[in-house]
């Protein structure tokens, strides 16, 4: 009977189409005339149903109908990169870089004839000083948030630069809120009113991840702290504080106490690369089945997330999901719309992004149709209880179902962190609950301080669908009960170095010299400066490739028109990829260098092939090769 029963499972799903997120939510492109770079830095509905845009050229167009037929009417003019935009009784308000602007419409004309500053700040003309919100809370109050300045490295040169603020109209005080913020691109909050801030990767900052914020916290970038001792600040801690010697968040946080850990970690590259937006879906259910979970989205890899929380000893902690792909630019800005749908602003001037589009503006519907998908994950003493949004075939849990293993992140000065002290946790025992729609797992080598890799195989919900998407990413902060790791479970936390094919020292045949020096560098937007290279067959090479940019890229040489094929294939290395630089083991890479971080270069020694012929390079950071990409030709006489 058991055989018969799993023999009409598999026949039944065969008989299912094929499964795709569109299936649940269709995603449609509003009309943006030809005339307008809508390179939207921030929006929102007004209560009247038209949708103001701020768009990095400085500008905030007004969308009448914008869920039908939109119209477009210019409001503003003249301001500097505003990268948020809210509405608030009456008026809209913008962050320019160096202050909040407050814009009014006296007349009724449709234009904005009041330029009111809410309040300025000084800037130092760093590019990387962007200026996000703002996002007005219920006591009237609203907070912004402040990057830190880029030079190699974070750094705060002018007041409260990395910081979130929080500003009181009626008092028109300024007050430091949080600190410890590196690009703080986006921040929202749930439906209880608690503060997320979505974080990108960087120099301290290991990977994408949100945070929940509350007055007088520090959320780990340490450059920020300069202004830690300034009135009105209740972070009571210093740069010097902040060191390499920690190893990971979790520590630091033992010894220092006020260290925020993020509620949720995204694991670079899988998950997203430039965390953006913050979301909580308020629809009550007119938006799907995750009603109350938070969206966030991701600029570089044109997707949302979803995320369900839950709070441990008083803190939150959660799961990261896939949710929707397929964005057209740069997934910057979320909103609902009054017809319940998720409009998405997008830009991706400088910003690279895997959409392929310098901007869109993009309608997320949901369609009414429920996929079978993890809707939670919560932690328990030994393990965890996985929630579905479907009832489970009993007859397909098993232990064998789950693989879970454990990772963390590098809490260090560099730019980003490999994956680092990876261990897998055997699955003792999967058990359907009595609501029929949730399994406990319980596992071995429970350690808090760790991010859980969850995929889910064979799993079959009660009508036969197969999962949607069959992974997430649970960071447990804090075991249920106060469980703890052992000694033992302490690891060593050096990253892993891919050597192979990387030769970083002159052959000893080459007697001291090379026949080309070639010298490779990115460019803003996710690009090689050069794109189009020569040599000749069997030229000995001296190549360097230097990072400007203010994100980690590669190069990677296949061995003929691979970028494609290498491309992928470094995106399934998953939790690997980071700890081998994304280079995939495979006979399409002729030679490659390291991970290079932001304001540094890496040398390698090759000869080029002796076939005549094009030779795709491609950067093989997840997202990346799509766009940063370029040829080798190789023609000519070979070289002597």
């Amino acid at each position: 009977m058991r055989f018969l029963y799993f023999l009409f499972l598999l026949l039944f799903t065969l008989a299912l189409p094929a499964q795709d997120e569109a299936d649940y939510y269709v995603l449609e492109s509003i009309d943006i005339p030809e005339d307008i770079k809508l390179e939207v830095g921030g929006m929102d509905f007004l209560p009247d149903g038209d949708l103001a845009v701020t768009t990095r050229r400085g500008e905030v167009w007004m969308i009448t109908d914008p869920t039908g037929t939109p119209a477009y009417k210019l409001f503003a003019r003249g301001l500097h990169e505003p990268l948020g935009l809210s509405y608030h009784d009456g008026a809209i308000y913008v962050a320019q870089r160096g202050e909040v602007t407050r814009l009014v419409d006296r007349n009724d004309d449709g234009t904005a004839d009041v330029y009111e500053t809410v309040y300025d700040m000084p800037l130092t003309g760093n590019y990387h000083e962007y200026h996000y919100g703002p996002l007005f809370m219920k006591d009237g109050t609203f907070l912004t948030t402040r990057n830190v300045g880029w030079e190699g490295q974070g750094v705060s040169k002018s007041p409260f630069r990395g910081w979130m603020m929080q500003y009181d109209p009626k008092s028109r005080e300024l007050i430091p809120f949080a600190a410890g913020m590196r690009s703080p691109a986006g921040f929202g909050t749930n439906l209880e009113g608690d503060i997320f801030m979505a974080e990108n990767q960087g120099d301290w900052i290991g990977s994408g991840r949100i945070t929940h914020l509350e007055k007088g916290d520090f959320a780990g970038h340490p450059a920020s702290l300069r202004w830690a001792g300034e009135p009105g600040s209740e972070v009571n801690l210093k740069e010097t504080d902040l060191n390499d010697d920690f190893k990971t968040m979790y520590n630091a946080r033992k010894e220092l106490g006020n260290v925020k850990l993020p509620a949720v970690w995204f694991p670079h590259g899988i998950l997203g690369i430039s965390t953006a937006a913050v979301i909580a879906d308020r629809t009550e259910g007119a938006f799907g089945p995750f009603a109350g979970q938070l969206l966030v989205s991701d600029q570089g890899q044109s997707k949302i997330m979803r995320v369900a929380l839950e709070k441990v000893d008083g803190e939150y902690q959660g799961v990261v999901f896939p949710f929707r792909e397929g964005f057209s630019s740069g997934l910057l800005r979320l909103n609902w719309g009054p017809d319940n749908a998720l409009y998405a602003g997008q830009t991706a001037r400088g910003w690279a992004a895997t959409g392929g589009k310098e901007f869109a503006l993009e309608r997320l519907q949901w369609t009414g149709a429920t996929p079978f998908e993890m809707y939670s994950v919560r932690a328990t003493e030994t393990g965890f209880d996985v929630e579905f949004t479907k009832p489970i075939a009993p007859g397909s849990v098993r232990s064998s179902s789950f693989a879970i293993q454990n990772f963390t992140y590098l809490y260090h000065h560099n730019y980003g962190s490999p994956v680092v002290d990876i261990k897998s946790n055997a699955v003792t025992s999967a058990e359907l609950q009595p609501d029929g729609k949730t399994v406990r797992i319980d596992i071995e080598g429970f350690r808090p301080g760790y991010i859980y890799e969850l995929k889910v195989n064979g799993l079959q919900s009660g009508d036969g669908t197969p999962l949607l998407h069959d992974f997430g990413y649970y960071t447990l902060n804090a075991i249920p009960g106060g469980g703890g790791a052992t000694e033992e479970q302490q690891q060593d936390l050096a990253g892993e170095e891919s050597a192979a094919k990387r030769p970083t020292e002159m052959p000893a045949d080459w007697g001291g010299s090379f026949d080309e020096e070639i010298v490779l560098e990115s460019a803003l937007g996710m690009k090689y400066k050069q794109q189009y290279l020569t040599t000749t067959p069997g030229a000995k090479i001296k190549f360097t490739f230097r990072n400007p940019d203010d994100m980690e890229h590669n190069f990677v040489l296949t061995s003929g028109k691979f970028g494609d094929r290498v491309g992928l294939a470094a995106l399934d290395l998953g939790l690997q990829g980071a700890a081998k630089d994304y280079i995939p083991d495979m006979p399409e890479v002729l030679v490659h260098t390291e991970l290079v971080a932001p304001e540094t270069e890496d040398t390698i020694y090759f000869t080029a092939p002796t076939k005549p012929g094009t030779y795709e390079y491609v950067c093989t950071v997840p997202g990346h090769y799509k766009v940063m990409r370029g040829v080798l030709v190789v023609k000519g006489a070979p070289s002597r």
